[in-house]
């Protein structure tokens, strides 16, 4: 879903990578701070703080003039100044000391009051807007600045640090900047400079937003080939320290390891809800003709403008799933490619996103990052001829996990002892999990090679990649304190993250619930439709008027292959069935459904029913455009984890709209069913739509949360399920102190109920 703001807050966490690289003596080296000097510098594309840019101005014939109009009289002040200071270059010194500014002027101002522009100064903070001591927490006079945690401590670039001149500027700005502090163990935080791209729209006549963004840099910073687990469970902790301060986070990385960093911070990044995007260069932004340029655009923009909420890896105009992709050449730009899945996002003309595939949470959980991974696993590649004793020497102790990288669809050398030394691993409480050494297909069971290894304990992997079925089998087995070495083996053959596709030989099975009955017809069920809609529309409530069109990007999905149901107490997996123990089942939920599993091919009435439904707190209606049997959704399974429901997905076609109907935005405001939720208290509505994957960031026309206008109208038990869910204030909410405002007014009038569902939020009474 689109982000409704003018201006959405990026956090670009820079860990290394040809990207950012010098050349020298040595080849490429990185080169502290000079990423951050050369988009400061570029105030075309990645920096214009006063939204003064030719690609500001220049998206319309009427503003490239008024640009063109103001640069040519700048160029005439510039002449008639340089001029002046010939002639009183050439002056008698009394004649030239009428004309020296009086020493009250300040540094920069001219004799008849106009300030001299920042670039001709050579102001060291040109391009840092000074913004009012409101608009920065601790109420420091500072350049434009976002607050920044860490879990090291952080460092400005060179322009914020101090000047020896006394007398300077720069060194009197610099005396008031906010320093680095401890927080507490672990999390320092820092006002950082921000930058600000050109306004952008993705069409003509589109929302226009700028994207502000703060640099993180790690010190020292990482070539990805040093890259380790402890280096990806720092991104996932800077990540988590940072969460409620921005809306969405970029991560500059090297590419030769970009995408097992990428397989692994999807596992770690639990209960994700907002757009995270792992991206790079093949060529750095020194170099003339560089790939730097677009992928770091292209992340930006879609990090900016919408909210994905999953960890994916941006290359070469495209937006892969994370844990799909492997890099495939060391030469061209294309470096990357996903052959099992297809890319959730193309830039071209249009940036396209494919919402059909994007993940959606479902768990009622907060977001959290999980804070270890087992380093004892490895990658086995079978060759002709591999001996029996060189597997048992792998498998031996501390491994605790292997990908076994297989021929083809999964098959395996057929000798008795290679097959005994698999296992007696397997008996040993030792993972392997097989996978294909092939680039594109998956592992299955059609010959009878691959079955003798599921025969003697092996798992199947399925269609994922090597990399992700090494971060995934490390992620799992950190976890050994509450899952069994049998609910690891079981796990790996599920997805969790959408890494794989499960076959239809699998199954989980979850209780029998009652299924919406099939419509006879389609005009039947076109009927259906229009007579529910009519009945909500009579004047039983006030409900706003919404116009709906029909998305562009609509199409149908026919044969969908069975949706993943919630998870069970038991899985039947090939025939075995194994029992999993709530933390099994935990783990397992956190994958949410995709929009494709659930679509619409009435896409222009759904999402307005879906309104009305919501405004009124039918639950009833609002099932049945989802397609979820009312009856489970009410019937929570309390030993699910958060108090998800066990709810199979309907296989009707009734979810293909942006981010799915469970997200339909209302045309006039920009809301979605959840904010309509908060609005009119529909509480019944508000745990149906969070167990669909309605995603609680998004802000509307306003700027404003679905938390805020629950909290703003008094409906605690609905703050009480957004807060589970991992729900905070952003945008509008705090920076125009609306939330201030009505906890300010609440106090005026003695509104103790009111205060009681503001102190919920965290706010402070």
């Amino acid at each position: 879903m689109a982000l409704a703001s003018e201006e959405s807050r990026v956090l670009l966490l820079y860990t290394g990578g040809t990207i950012g690289m010098l050349v020298s003596d040595a080849g490429y080296v990185p080169e502290p701070f000079f990423l951050f000097e050369t988009l400061r510098s570029q105030t075309s594309r990645f920096h214009d703080p006063h939204g003064d840019s030719l690609l500001s101005r220049g998206r319309s014939v009427e503003g490239f003039r008024a640009w063109s109009e103001g640069r040519s009289r700048e160029q005439s002040k510039s002449r008639s100044r340089n001029v002046s200071r010939e002639s009183r270059g050439n002056a008698p010194l009394g004649v030239l000391h009428e004309h020296t500014p009086p020493k009250n002027k300040r540094a920069g101002e001219q004799q008849d009051g106009e300030r001299t522009p920042a670039h001709e100064r050579g102001d060291p903070f040109d391009g840092l807007q000074m913004t009012s001591p409101k608009q920065v927490a601790g109420g420091s006079n500072v350049p434009n600045t976002l607050l920044v945690r860490s879990s090291r401590p952080l460092q400005a670039p060179p322009l914020m640090e101090d000047s020896d001149d006394q007398e300077s500027p720069f060194r009197q700005r610099a005396a008031v900047l906010p320093k680095c502090k401890k927080v507490r163990e672990n999390c320092y935080e820092m006002h950082l400079p921000s930058l600000v791209t050109p306004a952008a729209s993705s069409a003509p006549g589109g929302n226009v937003k700028r994207i502000r963004y703060a640099v993180l840099e790690w010190n020292p910073l990482l070539d990805s080939s040093n890259m380790e687990i402890a280096d990806w469970i720092r991104i996932a902790e800077e990540i988590e320290l940072n969460y409620h301060l921005f809306d969405a986070f970029v991560v500059l990385h090297g590419t030769d390891t970009m995408c097992y960093s990428s397989s692994a911070l999807s596992f770690l990044l639990e209960d994700l809800g907002k757009t995270v995007i792992i991206t790079g260069a093949q060529i750095p932004l020194s170099q003339l003709r560089n790939d730097a340029v677009e992928n770091l655009l292209g992340a930006l923009s879609i990090a900016g403008q919408y909210i994905i909420p999953e960890c994916s890896l941006f290359f070469n105009h495209r937006l892969f799933r994370g844990n799909r992709v492997s890099k495939t050449s060391s030469t061209d730009y294309d470096a990357f490619s996903s052959p099992n899945f297809s890319p959730l996002a193309n830039i071209g003309i249009d940036i396209d996103i494919n919402w059909a595939d994007v993940v959606r949470p479902t768990s009622l959980r907060a977001f959290k990052a999980h804070k270890s991974m087992c380093p004892n696993v490895a990658t086995l590649r079978l060759f002709p001829g591999i001996t029996a004793a060189i597997v048992r020497a792998f498998l031996s102790p501390p491994v605790q996990g292997v990908v076994l990288e297989t021929f083809g669809a999964g098959n395996a050398p057929q000798r008795a002892d290679l097959m005994q030394a698999l296992k007696d691993a397997c008996e040993r409480g030792v993972v392997i999990v097989a996978i294909s050494q092939c680039a594109k297909g998956t592992v299955s069971d059609a010959y009878e090679t691959g079955r003798t290894l599921q025969a003697v304990g092996v798992a199947s992997g399925g269609d994922m990649t090597t990399e992700c079925a090494l971060a995934k089998l490390a992620y799992l087995l950190s976890k050994t304190d509450k899952l069994s070495a049998a609910e690891v083996h079981a796990l790996m053959q599920v997805p969790l993250r959408g890494e794989l596709t499960l076959p239809a030989a699998m199954s989980v099975h979850a209780p029998p619930a009652t299924k919406i009955a099939p419509e006879s017809n389609s005009s039947d069920a076109f009927g259906n439709l229009l007579n529910r809609i009519t009945r909500l529309s009579a004047p039983q409530a006030l409900v706003p008027s919404v116009q709906i069109a029909a998305p562009s990007d609509v199409s149908v999905h026919r044969n969908q292959p069975p949706g993943r149901p919630k998870m069970s107490a038991s899985m039947t997996l090939l025939g075995s069935t194994v029992a999993l123990s709530k933390s099994a089942r935990e783990t397992a939920s956190s994958w949410g459904n995709t929009a494709s599993e659930t679509a619409s091919t009435e896409a222009a009435l759904y999402p307005f029913l879906v309104h009305l439904a919501v405004a009124q707190d039918d639950a009833e209606t609002l099932a049945f455009c989802l397609g979820i049997p009312l009856s489970t959704t009410e019937a929570l399974d309390e030993d699910s984890p958060g108090g998800v429901a066990n709810i199979p997905v309907s296989q009707s076609n009734r979810n293909l709209v942006k981010g799915g109907v469970v997200n339909c935005l209302d045309v006039a405001s920009g809301r979605t069913p959840l904010h309509v939720a908060g609005l009119n208290g529909s509480v019944k509505c508000t745990k149906v739509l969070l167990e669909a994957g309605a995603l609680i960031h998004i802000r509307d026309s306003l700027d404003h949360t679905a938390l805020y206008y629950a909290a703003r109208h008094g409906h605690g038990s609905i703050v009480d399920s957004l807060l589970q869910a991992g729900a905070h204030f952003g945008g509008a909410d705090v920076e125009g102190g609306y939330v201030r405002l009505a906890v300010k007014l609440a106090q005026s009038a003695g509104d103790l109920a009111a205060l009681a569902v503001w102190a919920k939020t965290g706010v402070r009474i």
